[in-house]
């Protein structure tokens, strides 16, 4: 299926810093040569239900995402075909009507909690990167993320954080681990390893 692109895979706990890896190496190619997608934007739409409903919902077990249209749009832009990439609204869980027109490159860049989870992304992922931070630290920037980005109140956050967060981190995401060909630890912070990878691709590309 694959002759002229490569598909990186980056995932880790969320709060793990794998979105900053992702980002810099999506920033340091450029958008002529890498496009980059998120697991998240793959959260079913949950406009059919009410909305006090939709915050009972496991947003970390894979039944959460349409993983199915996830793998359907990274095999249509392996195969050089434009994909119509779509908006998540998390502050009223739904998804949105218009779409961002994402055409095919060299590099497609994809980061999530659970593409090492999941056999059917995992097998077609080329580069399979775990992004290994300490629980703690996890904690922390997913308070600072929800309360500022996503709306979201402090009990509720390590609401969830305790009731699905760490067990799912503990049932799929870190178990997913040994799948790996990179671990990089300390998340974005980790130059070293962010640059061995961003050589990799560069020359792939040339």
């Amino acid at each position: 299926m694959k002759k002229d692109c490569i598909l990186v895979g980056i995932s880790g706990a969320s709060g793990s810093g794998k979105t900053l890896v992702a980002q810099t190496l999506y920033n340091s190619l450029g958008s002529g040569k890498a496009v980059y997608l998120q697991e998240d934007s793959y959260y079913k739409d949950l406009a059919h239900l009410p909305v006090e409903g939709r915050t009972h919902i496991n947003f970390d077990h894979p039944n959460a995402f349409d993983h199915q249209l996830l793998i359907k749009h990274i095999k249509d832009l392996l195969q050089g075909k434009a994909i119509e990439y779509p908006i998540y609204d998390y502050t009223t869980h739904t998804r949105k009507r218009e779409t961002l027109k994402i055409e095919p490159n060299k590099v497609i860049i994809l980061d999530g909690i659970l593409i090492l989870s999941i056999k059917e992304i995992r097998e077609i992922v080329d580069i399979k990167i775990y992004v290994d931070t300490p629980p703690d630290i996890c904690l922390i920037r997913r308070l600072q993320r929800d309360i500022k980005e996503r709306g979201r109140s402090l009990d509720s956050v390590v609401r969830q954080y305790q009731e699905t967060v760490r067990p799912m981190f503990l049932q799929f995401i870190e178990p997913s681990k040994r799948f790996a060909d990179i671990i990089i630890t300390h998340g974005g912070e980790n130059k070293a390893a962010i640059d061995i990878v961003q050589s990799k691709l560069e020359n792939f590309i040339k």
